[in-house]
């Protein structure tokens, strides 16, 4: 019998580059320009054409770069000042170290569904996995003793092309986490770290891998491995693929799962903080694990956990929430209760408005809310409507007293912050200004910057936005075989002078994409005005089933 193996050929990283290949493997890169800008000076086609992996692409580049690169002076000291930054940032007392110097690690467990780290990663599909991306990088920024949890897509969220009649069409690619910044996680044997969950009576089994978003662990799980039946290896196949009964799987393994994973990587948080109600099934394998320690009831272990726990309630409506069957919930979850001694009764009590009513469906939502020590929307606004949607969870209580609070939505800044932009900032402000976002008094020196500048800055910015829209135009043309001269027209879309508006997020009836057609006649009037020019630019995906 031949044994067969699988090798992967890379090229030999020379060693004057070495710490490339190191810092290609922790995320920080993607929020550091000059990190960005060594890896793109090897090969700048290939750096496009990669998306920006620098795994991919120090395993692409041709060795013959590598070695000019490794005697190149100029790239060396760049890269040797790179590292000097990184190991600093690594190393430094930030924020959380200077206020709260007694702190142990991993004080704090964020789980989320989906994590929008960079595009290299397809592991998220919209703004809740934004944030929880902007979340791992500004707890990294401020030392925040944070771990996320969430799973590893094999296929991820799917890549959108347009058909000839301009609809939708979804692409699944293979996610190879050999070429990417993953990292499986191991024990002190050398061996893979497995942890199991049960579904109903049927065992699933997951592999447990790292990306590390500067100081911050992402910890992900993978259940597409050997040990696990092929239906259950495609439980980590598709962010928000599949029906309802694929939907309960992941959240098991997500909540249950994360949970064990921690577990088996000897971590233990103190606040575990749920993005959205996928998450809420970790708050009972918290529950389970303190009756299990202390040797107390449900009702009592729940009562100890719940300050623990942290609830974020994204959507505004009740539609956008999670909603399982009674007989979906006595598959996958009664054996599970018994180790706690709960019914499947009292548990459905738990995740329902009024447990009385057959006709509620149980609620992720609910769940959470009834299983954390605090809940909060995601701005002013979204907590009163939150407050309102919610009030009958907490009957008799007036709607201004139901306890969820707000904490207003923020972004990483130097993600966001185009490398022009920052450079002019850095100019003006200092480069304080990375660790000091909140500072009023530090960003009034805005006022300093002579608007030719600012102007200039932009005007580039948006040349840059004209030329990006105009390629991929080209491309969408040329896959959908469109005739030459459409393909060459789209080289001369869009004015570089023009007032550029962008609307680029899901598309999902709740966003309003369409609200600027309420109004046609005042929309004509804008886009036809010779002399203030004014376009829009949209893009955006739709949920496959909508």
């Amino acid at each position: 019998m031949y044994k067969i193996r699988t090798f992967t050929v890379v090229p030999a990283v020379p060693e004057p580059l070495a710490r490339l290949r190191e810092l290609a493997y922790n995320l920080w890169w993607c929020w550091n320009a000059d990190a960005r800008a060594l890896f793109r000076r090897l090969d700048p086609e290939l750096w496009d054409d990669v998306t920006g992996n620098p795994i991919q692409l120090l395993a692409h580049v041709s060795q013959h770069r590598l070695d000019q690169a490794a005697h190149d002076g100029g790239y060396i000291a760049g890269l040797q000042r790179v590292m000097e930054t990184f190991d600093r940032y690594m190393t430094r007392d930030a924020w959380f170290q200077q206020k709260y110097p007694n702190f142990g690690r991993d004080s704090i467990a964020y789980f989320s569904m989906e994590f929008g780290i960079h595009e290299c990663l397809p592991i998220y599909s919209g703004g809740l996995g934004i944030l929880a991306g902007d979340h791992l990088k500004s707890a990294s920024d401020l030392g925040i003793p944070l771990v996320g949890v969430g799973l590893l897509y094999r296929q991820g969220y799917f890549q959108q092309r347009l058909a000839t009649d301009g609809w939708q069409i979804e692409d699944y690619p293979t996610f190879d986490f050999y070429q990417a910044p993953v990292t499986q996680e191991f024990d002190e044997h050398g061996q893979p770290i497995r942890i199991q969950v049960e579904l109903g009576d049927q065992p699933l089994y997951a592999h447990v891998w790292r990306i590390q978003v500067g100081r911050v662990p992402l910890f992900l799980l993978d259940a597409d491995i050997a040990e696990n039946p092929h239906d259950l290896r495609d439980i980590t196949s598709r962010l928000y693929g599949g029906d309802e009964e694929m939907r309960i799987r992941q959240e098991i393994l997500l909540g249950i799962g994360g949970i064990r994973a921690l577990d088996a990587l000897k971590r233990r948080p103190a606040v575990c903080h749920m993005n959205e109600g996928h998450a809420a099934y970790l708050a009972l394998e918290r529950i389970r694990q303190c009756m299990d320690e202390l040797k107390i009831d449900f009702g009592e272990a729940r009562e100890a956990v719940m300050p623990g726990n942290v609830f974020t309630t994204h959507t505004p409506v009740p539609a956008g929430i999670d909603h399982f069957e009674t007989p979906l919930l006595k598959k996958y979850m009664t054996h599970y209760l018994s180790t706690m001694n709960l019914s499947l009764a009292e548990f459905e009590a738990i995740g329902k408005v009024d447990a009385a009513d057959p006709r509620e469906q149980f609620s992720m939502a609910v769940l959470a809310l009834r299983l954390a020590g605090m809940a909060n929307g995601v701005s002013a606004l979204h907590g009163h409507v939150s407050r309102k949607m919610w009030h009958n969870v907490w009957p008799g209580a007036p709607k201004e007293e139901v306890p969820i609070t707000s904490v207003t939505n923020g972004i990483h800044t130097e993600t966001w912050i185009a490398p022009e932009m920052a450079h002019l900032l850095d100019s003006y402000l200092g480069p304080s200004r990375v660790d000091r976002p909140e500072d009023d008094e530090l960003w009034e020196r805005v006022d300093d910057i002579p608007d030719v500048e600012l102007w200039r800055v932009h005007e580039r910015r948006r040349l840059a936005l004209v030329a990006f829209s105009r390629r991929r135009l080209r491309e969408q043309l040329r896959r959908r075989g469109a005739p030459p001269a459409e393909i060459k027209a789209a080289e001369e879309c869009l004015d570089p002078e023009a007032l550029t508006i962008g609307f680029a997020r899901r598309f999902a009836p709740y966003k309003r994409g369409d609200l600027i057609f309420r109004n046609p006649e005042r929309l004509l009037k804008l886009l036809s005005n010779v002399d203030r020019p004014v376009q829009f630019i949209f893009a955006g995906k739709a949920h496959p089933r909508d």
